[in-house]
């Protein structure tokens, strides 16, 4: 059976970047997505940048598209503030997060005025009358998590504060999110957890983030892309091991995939084509850049 897809998107920062942004949605349209959507930076360092990313892909591409919120250095009402936002442009799903700490700083802390963390953002959240919030979740903890079983009942509170579904941070060990799905389910969990994709753009760079994020990258991967040569064959194999992911995913009841594109859409086309959705003529997609 089909799976549903959701994709990821950051805002761009400059005029290229905006081009690349248009070039991914325009590319990955046709994949007829359930949502996308499009991050946003600690404290709002994005807002103006994501708003108007929205508001494009709303017009041009007509996507259901989710709003990014974190709790990081804003206020309370600053943040419920962008959600009406949001709203005002017909978002009607928001990704809720905590955030991670902003550049120059250990740990996360909460602003004197903000939300104290996710689950709080979560319950406000749906007292703005939002009924569709996805949260974060974490097949390998947290880093900052002192064990698996913390986390679990730390996605627990936010699931029970209104959240309706989790994505989890991606993870390249299959087995291990099955593991991870299991645990949550026996913890009293029922809610939907979406496994994120990660499609490997340069092994280097991912890995140095696998790292920041400790999420574990198997030492057959090093080997693998160790022994590529060219750019098509990082390509052709970056696709073969998500496909594979995808389709254990699928075999064992996953039925919707969230894709972290880097608005890199090749990559994403390439994995869903491989494990067998088809694009659909899309009606009145109109271009240019976002």
């Amino acid at each position: 059976m089909r799976p549903t897809l959701s994709f990821e998107f950051f805002p761009p920062m400059s005029p290229a970047a905006n081009l690349r942004l248009w070039t991914s949605v325009e590319r990955l349209a046709p994949l007829a997505p359930n949502f996308v959507s499009v991050t946003y930076g600690a404290g709002g360092t994005t807002r103006a940048r994501t708003l108007a990313a929205i508001s494009t892909i709303r017009e041009r591409a007509r996507l259901n598209v989710a709003g990014h919120l974190t709790c990081v250095g804003a206020t309370r009402d600053e943040t419920l503030e962008v959600a009406r936002g949001f709203a005002k442009q017909g978002v009607r799903r928001i990704v809720a997060l905590r955030g991670d700490a902003p550049k120059g700083a250990d740990k996360f802390e909460p602003h004197p005025d903000g939300f104290v963390s996710a689950a709080e953002l979560v319950g406000a959240l749906r007292e703005e009358g939002f009924r569709d919030i996805s949260v974060a979740a974490y097949p390998e903890k947290h880093p900052e998590a002192t064990t698996l079983e913390t986390d679990i009942d730390n996605l627990k509170r936010k699931l029970d504060a209104g959240a309706t579904d989790a994505i989890t941070q991606f993870c390249f060990d299959t087995d291990t999110f099955f593991r991870f799905r299991d645990a949550a389910a026996k913890a009293g969990i029922t809610a939907p957890i979406v496994p994120g994709i990660l499609p490997v753009e340069n092994f280097a760079k991912m890995k140095n983030f696998a790292g920041r994020c400790a999420a574990a990258v198997p030492a057959w991967m090093d080997q693998a892309f160790g022994n590529v040569e060219t750019d098509a064959e990082a390509h052709l194999l970056s696709v073969s091991i998500a496909a594979e992911q995808c389709s254990e995913m699928m075999a064992q009841g996953v039925d919707h995939l969230h894709f972290y594109t880097l608005n890199n859409p090749d990559l994403t086309f390439d994995i869903c084509t491989a494990i067998g959705i088809e694009p659909i003529a899309m009606q009145g997609v109109v271009g240019g850049t976002a």
